[in-house]
């Protein structure tokens, strides 16, 4: 829609309501901060939800694959064959053998839950860039050192150099009954995958240790996998799973954390409508302040109509005056949106720091601070809908100007 320089000049005239036209400025102007907000809103919501999704794919991701393989039993004695297999398997990146096992650990009286995990030195040595303090190179087999949890550090009041003592209930038998196998490990370092209940629970130590420590021989529980394509690991390793049917199970990331994905997936949908609802609702106030424009113009449309003005060109004008509030509106609301998430932990801890009140307890969330990934279609669609309400709300009061009849209007003045 091309203006023509008398269009234009109308336009912004009518964009600029005079003195005494001041409430339709005020009204036109809460429509721009109202667009302004609800689209602000509709970027921070929406790039938080797929922050929250990527963080969390990728830390789990990061620690246990895309995918686990493990044994009826809960032990998987002809192991090296099965991960033949599995590393022969098109679309496999990596393939590793692990033991999983929930134990106790106790370290100055307290006694704490954990997960103890048997690595390989090779996945030991990713959990570099998580390692907040101490050494991962001291991990090495027989040398009874493990990495911990930096919640679970905090829980026991340990730090690197102290020895914790790990219960495994599965003991020796004697006379008595079974006497639970209690060792001391030196913690040489401490992780921090970013993740609550991995960090409070995570003991990491090389796999013959763990071996040694379950009394499982040259037994694993489980391989995990890593594939080219998280969101097709199912498809990848159906082959494999046929293989090993009535042997070992495979469940893909999407299975383990079914029900944390479809949650958000859900919530991620939802907060979609009801936040474009706010925009929707937004928009109403320019279809408003464009009706109160209309009616407090309908002598000048008049005279413009007299003197040569057309239907055409009303109808640009108006749909021009309340479309560019709108416009202006959406781009003030990428602005504001991009700027909160730019700054989000500061205003998270800004706004903590003033109500007192935790706004962000990653027991709670999962996560150790807000996350935030922007999707640039994403952003595209929201700014496409919100010029297109704005669009639709110029309509009825551009057409009810177009259609005014300057002899009815005139002939009472």
């Amino acid at each position: 829609m091309i203006l023509s320089p008398f269009e234009w000049t109308i336009a912004k005239r009518y964009m600029l309501p005079g003195r005494g036209e001041a409430f339709i400025a005020l009204v036109a102007g809460i429509s721009l901060v109202a667009v302004m907000l609800g689209v602000a809103a509709l970027v921070i919501v929406m790039s938080v939800m797929n922050g929250f999704r990527a963080e969390l794919l990728d830390k789990i991701v990061g620690l246990n694959g895309h995918a686990i393989i493990q044994a009826y039993g809960g032990r998987l004695d002809n192991w090296q064959s099965v991960l033949k297999d599995v590393k022969a398997t098109p679309g496999v990146v990596r393939a590793s053998p692990l033991i999983e096992q929930p134990l106790l650990t106790s370290f100055n009286g307290r006694v704490e839950a954990i997960l103890v995990r048997g690595n390989t030195l090779e996945d030991i040595r990713r959990l570099e860039p998580q390692r907040k303090d101490g050494s991962l190179a001291a991990l090495r087999p027989g040398a009874g050192n493990v990495a911990i949890g930096a919640r679970l550090a905090e829980n026991l009041g340990a730090r690197v150099g102290d020895t914790i003592t790990i219960i495994n209930p599965q003991g020796r038998s004697t006379p008595f009954g079974t006497v639970p196998r209690q060792i001391g490990y030196h913690v040489s370092a401490i992780f921090e995958i970013g993740i609550y209940d991995y960090d409070q629970a995570f003991v990491v130590m090389p796999m013959k240790d763990a071996q040694t420590l379950l009394l499982t021989g040259d037994s694993i529980g489980m391989i995990e996998v890593k594939t080219t394509d998280p969101d097709t690991v199912g498809q990848t390793l159906a082959p494999l799973g046929r293989k090993l049917a009535g042997q070992a199970v495979i469940s893909d990331w999407k299975t383990i954390n079914a029900s944390l994905f479809e949650a958000l997936a859900v919530e991620r949908v939802a907060m979609f409508v009801v936040l474009s609802i706010i925009v929707l609702v937004a928009v109403f106030n320019i279809l408003s302040s464009l009706i109160m424009l209309v009616r407090a113009k309908t002598r000048d449309i008049a005279i413009l109509r007299t003197v040569g003005a057309t239907r055409k060109s009303l109808l640009k004008i108006f749909v021009t005056t309340g479309f560019i509030i709108g416009a202006l509106g959406t781009v003030a609301g990428l602005v504001l949106g991009f700027l909160f998430l730019f700054f989000r932990q500061s205003v998270v801890r800004g706004i903590e720091f003033v109500t007192g009140i935790s706004l962000w307890d990653p027991s709670i969330r999962f996560l150790a601070e807000l996350p935030s990934r922007t999707d640039p279609a994403e952003v595209v669609v929201i700014s496409l809908m919100a010029l297109l309400f704005s669009f639709l709300a110029t309509l009825y009061p551009a057409l009810k100007a177009a259609s005014t009849d300057p002899v009815q209007v005139l002939r009472y003045e």
